[in-house]
């Protein structure tokens, strides 16, 4: 819903974006199942890069990758937790209108839910399979339930003409501009597809299942989420009130708009809340086999300890408590400063966009590398890389955009200030530890002799 705070694009405008968003995502998509199919390792991106990229560079490019996907995955993860937050607090204030959110709130409900979400990865760890086959129900079932609730619920609908016509535009920046921002939007909703990548050696079957896992959550995410936009378009009231709703989530005010009833927006509210719950205990299990397969091929410093495997569930535990210490500590920026935590959300999305564009670099440097894995594109794998990979940068550079006009520093966009931060501390650990010790993943290195 951070659309509406930036503006509220036609229908047709926004829906154009979404479905190209979708379509450069699936493209992307195609390539990393072939990779993935390949080579099924918890190190994703950062291992292919090792196996694909010339020998030469291969190291470094390895190592630069897996620093920006553990960025990505760890501030995605304190991002989701936030989200979790607000729903939570919001259905607490619409219930109880003397309530006010208050930051700190905000944060401390933040913390909550990453510890929910790591002692259930802890704990319950076998069940990570059930919750994300349940899930697939789920999502289907909450996405009925919702467009059909408030569609039949909603008595003062907009009509086409504003849902696929209308441009409201409130950034102080031109059409054009803001037209590009929405992309933003289907960008950040398109992440985290690498994430059964990330889960591979603890799949059966990986080199089928995980690029089928891919590929699904994408087009479902992308079906059910034009349908979910449409519907919340034509039942959104007024806009500003929207945005500024005490609740602090336009959604749970669309939702008591349409039905009227606070019993039956926390319901619906509750069904997203779930999702975005269960969203948060698979981020945890991917930062901390990400880090677990980073640490096992020494590129962060403590990598003996943060690879420990040490579980009858044969989990990485250091790995799982250090995700949660992170994503926490992000978290705990909204204490102080909510400009400061919204440039956690937009490394997240730079972060993943920037480790999923580096395995496509690594294709077009080795036009001539073959992958025997089920998933093959065959001759369209180097043209569909190129495209990708000019979207991916093309995203990336607007993520460091400013969303409103005039800027100032409240409002700016400190993306590419955050982005230059993890580049300095991965030279810093490239230079005092990671060249002598960091030669790349083990399990790719292998890949990578068998290939040639």
């Amino acid at each position: 819903m951070a659309d509406i705070k930036i503006t509220n694009a036609s229908m047709e405008k926004r829906a154009i974006e979404d479905i190209n968003g979708e379509d450069a995502t699936l493209e992307q998509l195609g390539y990393h199942q072939e990779q993935c199919s390949a080579y099924p390792v918890a190190g994703g991106q950062y291992s292919w890069v090792a196996i694909v990229a010339p020998k030469s560079i291969a190291r470094g490019m390895s190592y630069i990758c897996g620093w920006f996907m553990l960025i990505g995955i760890l501030a995605m993860g304190a991002t989701n937790n936030f989200i979790t937050a607000n729903f939570i607090l919001g259905m607490a204030q619409l219930a109880h209108p003397s309530y006010t959110i208050e930051r700190w709130h905000t944060a401390l409900v933040s913390w909550l839910v990453a510890l929910v979400a790591t002692n259930i990865n802890l704990f319950i760890p076998h069940l990570l399979n059930t919750f994300s086959r349940g899930m697939l129900l789920w999502n289907v079932s909450a996405f009925i339930i919702v467009v059909a609730t408030i569609l039949a619920t909603n008595d003062h609908k907009r009509d086409s003409a504003f849902v696929f016509s209308t441009f409201e535009n409130s950034t102080g920046f031109g059409t054009g501009y803001t037209a590009v921002l929405g992309l933003l939007q289907t960008c950040f909703g398109m992440c985290c597809y690498d994430a059964p990548a990330h889960m591979t050696e603890e799949m059966h079957d990986a080199r089928r299942s995980a690029p089928r896992a891919i590929i699904m959550s994408v087009i479902l995410g992308a079906v059910t989420g034009l349908g979910f936009l449409i519907a919340v378009s034509f039942c959104m009231g007024d806009i500003t009130a929207v945005a500024t709703s005490s609740t602090g989530v336009p959604l749970i005010q669309i939702f008591y708009d349409s039905t009227g009833s606070v019993i039956g927006t926390c319901f619906l509210a509750s069904l997203i809340t779930i999702i975005s719950l269960v969203a948060a205990i698979g981020l945890t299990a991917e930062g901390s086999r990400s880090i677990y397969a980073f640490a096992r091929d020494n590129g962060l410093p403590g990598s003996t300890f943060l690879s420990a495997v040490r579980s009858k569930y044969c989990i990485p535990i250091p790995a799982l408590v250090m995700t949660a210490v992170i994503q926490m500590a992000l978290n705990a920026i909204y204490f102080g400063s909510y400009t400061g935590f919204l440039t956690v959300t937009s490394i997240a999305t730079a972060g993943f966009y920037l480790s999923y564009s580096m395995p496509l670099l690594a294709r077009l440097l080795s036009p001539s590398h073959n992958f025997n894995g089920p998933y093959n594109l065959g001759s369209l794998s180097w043209p569909l890389s190129l495209v990708s990979l000019l979207f991916l940068l093309f995203a990336f550079i607007t993520f460091n955009f400013p969303t409103l006009n005039p800027v100032d520093a409240e409002n700016m966009n400190y993306c590419v200030a955050a982005v230059g931060g993890v580049m300095f501390i991965a030279a810093i650990f490239w230079f005092t530890t990671g060249r002598k010790h960091f030669s790349g993943p083990v399990v790719a290195l292998i890949g990578q002799e068998h290939n040639h």
